[in-house]
């Protein structure tokens, strides 16, 4: 019997294309021996130097050399282009990997047809079966190789960082090389006493705000979206709009506006206190107040999507469910609990889920309400109001602790990974949706 398969695979793992020759798919197999050669070319160029500096992160520094008595500046290794070029290097060195396997499954494939009589198809008819078969798959290609590299890389890189000692003073290349310091970087961080009450500290008010935030601007927006869908309200359409307008003036120019209402020396709101005979109140100035009003002025910027999202989940429950449960003879109270809030549930707890995570990562709230402040002596470069994501922003640009920052941020990551997927697996939505598969 011919064993044809096993030949065009066999040619395939020698060199590109061979196996598709082999199999008389001419153009084919030269496009793919065209790739081989020229990624070939590329790895010859940089995978040596991409290992090397991605092992050793450099092994010499700038520095200043003497020639001909004269002092000249010598350019050294830079630790941190090193590991860039040695993580892209790799991961093309993984897609080429990946092609290799797929065309030697090609190549086998096609020998299994020649083998059952039929004819291989040539290259126009190849494109032609993409076209028809594998349209959505090529089609994805594109941006999932801008995931790749846009996306994967950087994380990649930023996990590869947080086991390095990237940081200032006395490690910012090039003037000073980047070493590996394996788990240092997150035993400092749990360990060392001015690290760990810092990062401790941060961490449970990053949860209780994502809590009370999703809470407060869930069940807000919840609260309204009844209000409004009641049978004695008029003018819905007025309510609706009024509403709406906080969401659709920019975040940026509502929590700027807020904050300098807020302002504890000339904000409007405490020269209205202080018109009442009231004392002024320090939103901004005491961790405490400073923690309410972030939670009261979030609440103002994102009860108006749940609104939008409930209001629209509340028009799809069937009016004959609640006709029948008048009949039995249910209450107002009683419809909401057994009708409104279950289908309600049951719609946006994958949204809610997704609200939470983003409240973890809430940048914008608290960078331009109160940039984290006010200052808390006891944290190492965060406030009291800092999250994870804030605290991390400092680190980075204001303070460059480079590998303290992707530590946190490996943190923050596993946080909402492992809260998202176990909650949303829970959920009914997805339960009944996996059950239908």
């Amino acid at each position: 019997m011919s064993q044809h398969r096993i030949t065009a695979a066999v040619l395939s793992c020698i060199g590109l294309g061979l196996g598709q020759w082999y199999n008389r798919q001419w153009l084919k197999g030269l496009v793919l021996l065209l790739i081989e050669v020229a990624a070939l070319k590329y790895f010859v160029q940089n995978l040596g130097q991409a290992l090397w500096g991605i092992t050793t992160l450099g092994e010499q520094a700038m520095h200043l050399e003497k020639v001909n008595g004269i002092a000249k500046m010598v350019p050294g290794d830079h630790s941190i282009f090193l590991l860039i070029q040695g993580v892209i290097t790799l991961l093309v060195l993984g897609l080429f990997i990946l092609l290799y396997v797929l065309v030697v499954k090609d190549a086998y494939l096609v020998g299994k047809l020649r083998e059952a009589g039929g004819r291989p198809n040539n290259f126009i008819q190849s494109l032609a079966y993409i076209r028809d078969r594998r349209f959505a798959e090529a089609f994805l290609m594109l941006p999932a190789a801008g995931i790749l590299f846009f996306t994967i890389m950087p994380i990649i890189f930023m996990i590869l960082l947080s086991f390095t000692n990237y940081s200032s003073p006395n490690h910012m290349p090039p003037a000073k090389l980047v070493n590996w310091v394996g788990f240092q970087t997150f035993k400092d961080l749990v360990g060392l006493k001015t690290w760990s009450h810092t990062f401790f500290g941060v961490l449970r008010w990053t949860i209780i705000w994502a809590v009370l935030s999703t809470i407060t601007t869930f069940f807000g927006g919840f609260l309204v979206a009844l209000i409004i869908q009641q049978k004695d309200i008029r003018f819905k359409g007025f309510w609706r709009t009024i509403m709406i307008i906080p969401y659709a003036i920019p975040q940026l120019i509502s929590l700027l506006v807020m904050r300098n209402l807020f302002n504890g020396q000339f904000g409007p709101i405490n020269q209205y206190l202080s018109y009442f005979g009231l004392e002024k109140l320090p939103w901004l100035t005491d961790p405490l107040w400073a923690k309410v009003t972030v939670i009261v002025v979030n609440m103002w910027v994102g009860v108006p999507v749940s609104m939008l999202l409930i209001m629209g989940v509340l028009t799809t429950i069937p009016r004959d469910m609640y006709e029948a449960a008048e009949v039995d003879g249910a209450t107002a109270l009683q419809k909401f609990r057994i009708i409104t809030l279950p289908m309600v549930m049951f719609t946006t707890a994958p949204i809610l889920i997704t609200q939470f995570a983003g409240n973890i990562n809430n940048f914008n709230a608290i960078f331009l309400l109160t940039d984290g402040n006010p200052v808390e002596g006891e944290y190492q470069y965060a406030g009291a109001t800092d999250l994870l994501v804030t605290w991390l922003y400092k680190l980075t640009l204001n303070q460059s602790q480079f590998n303290m920052a992707s530590a946190v941020g490996i943190i923050i990551f596993l946080i909402i990974a492992s809260f998202s997927i176990y909650n949303y697996r829970r959920t009914r939505s997805f339960r009944e949706e996996d059950m239908i598969q």
